[in-house]
């Protein structure tokens, strides 16, 4: 006969007791959450914790059997978030029948406001309002909001409201659109319940462009009390804090948030230009933590990149973070600036505090795939990569570093993986931006481990007569010829140039990059690291 079981599975502290007749058992909150977990699950269940789940997506070959169930709120209002496991021959795909009876937190998926078709301006505007949106809702915690990732993918797609909620497993879909005109912003919202596809709320605001933070605050007051959840004092507060009151600060801002979002890193004119655009933004509001985070960000990826006189950034973090302290992506950034000095034990406690505060930002996850990539410490970057690659599914550079990570670790299916996602986001971000040199840097890398190398070669002769100066492309299309196309002459060649110009950090990294392991014993390597280093004043 067999014996119907089922399984419920956290990662958390135990402890061992005795009990009153001398036997030794264990106790404690983990498996407290464990048992929790299990009864949610029917006969043949294999259900997970939100923890052990996030845990397993760091692996490619566990992620197509991990189903999002949602939070559920059991007795004495304990909520858990639970995923449910399975394969073929192993676990049950059907929905448990206590989560059907059980109260599911609200679950809503704002989906991008649409913009006029090929207007940017309206589009950068749109997609900033649609994000800030997203984040004030997920400050709420009586409801599950999709990420800004998710919600993206659905942008400029027909809505099918029905097959949106049924693919995320949210209760409501929150659709509408943008326009500004002048000192004018028209904006149109309706929450749509996911299961008859019936209007729940819809409002259209026609307002003063100055009112658009209060406007802001206005709406997602309304989406909550809609879905009828409670909104605590101090989330109340959470989301009627902005980072700017200054309108025109604020679309400064979103200019710059939109260049960042697009892919820019190695290209000296785009980071200017964000650098300016945040700088101007800062000008007009000297308070504004968000723009200075934005600035020393790009300021240190620069500084990395090519040789200039400046800290790389680290008085804007300074200054983003003594205006707010609690702003993740300052201290993440602050951690990338004090590991480009080799300042690693400081650099690890900021990314510490950095991912205390905000575990679900890309650009936290980023900096500290990128920190522990610098210690050397590739197991842990892949789980910060792997995390910012489910993030934001523009990040095709994150996509490429997992390449190097598996590939240094010799984890062949992982490679190819990482591969196959860093092609396909280049080639997204190529089709809008032809002249993408840092999406053809890494897009080059991919095409040489799925064994395409002549197209790869291909991209790296065109990239060069478009944008020759790019130094962070040239080191990337040496990596790819280095460790996958096996050319070494292709490689030092192509290295050269860069290595006249680029910043301590590049060279830094270039010591412990094990794309470049190939070329360390060859005595011309050695010679330009040599020069590069005596260039900067830098230790061998």
């Amino acid at each position: 006969p067999e014996l119907p079981v089922r399984m419920g599975v956290h990662s958390g502290p135990v402890s061992a007791v005795t009990d009153l007749n001398d036997r030794t058992n264990a106790a404690g909150i983990g498996i407290n959450v464990a048992q929790r977990v299990m009864d949610c699950g029917d006969s043949g269940h294999i259900l997970l914790s939100k923890r052990v789940a996030e845990d397993l997506q760091q692996y490619g070959r566990w992620r197509p059997f991990l189903h999002d169930l949602g939070e559920v709120e059991m007795k004495h209002g304990v909520r858990v978030h639970v995923f449910n496991l399975y394969a073929d021959g192993a676990g049950n795909p059907d929905l448990p029948e206590k989560l059907r009876q059980l109260k599911l937190t609200q679950r809503a998926g704002p989906t991008p406001a649409s913009a006029r078709p090929g207007d940017a301006e309206q589009e950068y505007f749109s997609d900033g309002i649609s994000e800030d949106i997203i984040t004030d809702l997920s400050k709420v915690s009586a409801l599950h909001v999709v990420s800004r990732n998710t919600a993206f993918t659905f942008k400029g797609k027909p809505m099918d409201v029905r097959q949106i909620a049924a693919q995320l497993n949210i209760s409501h879909v929150l659709e509408g659109s943008v326009r500004k005109a002048g000192g004018r912003v028209r904006i149109t919202a309706q929450l749509i319940d996911g299961s008859n596809d019936s209007h729940v709320w819809a409002e259209r605001y026609d307002r003063d462009l100055n009112d658009i933070f209060a406007l802001q605050d206005e709406m997602s007051h309304a989406i909550v009390d809609a879905l009828k959840v409670k909104l605590l004092p101090e989330e109340k507060r959470a989301i009627e804090k902005h980072g700017t009151e200054n309108v025109d600060a604020y679309n400064i801002y979103l200019m710059a948030r939109q260049a960042r979002a697009t892919g820019f890193e190695g290209d000296n004119r785009r980071s200017e230009v964000i650098v300016r655009l945040c700088r101007r933004a800062t000008e007009i509001d000297p308070n504004y933590a968000d723009a200075w985070a934005l600035m020393a960000l790009v300021e240190m990826l620069l500084h990395s990149t090519i040789a200039r006189d400046s800290d790389g950034g680290l008085a804007a973090a300074e200054r983003a973070l003594s205006l707010n302290p609690e702003l993740a992506e300052a201290h993440a950034v602050k951690a990338r600036i004090l590991s480009e000095e080799e300042r690693h034990d400081e650099a690890s406690k900021e990314i510490a505090i950095a991912l205390s505060l905000d575990p679900e930002s890309h650009e936290v996850n980023k900096c500290a795939a990128v920190l522990r990539f610098r210690q050397q410490q590739l197991e842990e970057a892949i789980r910060y990569f792997e995390k910012a690659v489910a993030l934001e599914e523009m990040d095709f550079a994150s996509a490429g570093l997992l390449i190097t990570c598996y590939t240094a670790l010799g984890d062949r299916a992982a490679t190819k993986r990482a591969a196959q996602i860093a092609l396909s986001r280049a080639e997204k971000v190529l089709a809008q931006d032809p002249n993408n040199g840092s999406a053809m840097g890494h897009g080059s890398d991919a095409l040489a481990v799925l064994g395409q190398g002549e197209r790869a070669k291909e991209w790296m002769e065109r990239a060069l007569l478009i944008d020759p100066e790019n130094l962070a492309m040239r080191y990337n299309f040496a990596c790819a010829l280095a460790n996958h196309l096996k050319d070494r002459d292709a490689a030092l060649e192509m290295l050269g140039p860069a290595f006249e110009k680029i910043g301590a950090g590049l060279i830094n990294h270039s010591k412990i990059d094990p794309d470049l392991d190939p070329l360390r014993d060859d005595p011309r390597f050695k010679a330009m690291l040599a020069a590069a280093e005596t260039r900067l004043g830098l230790s061998s």
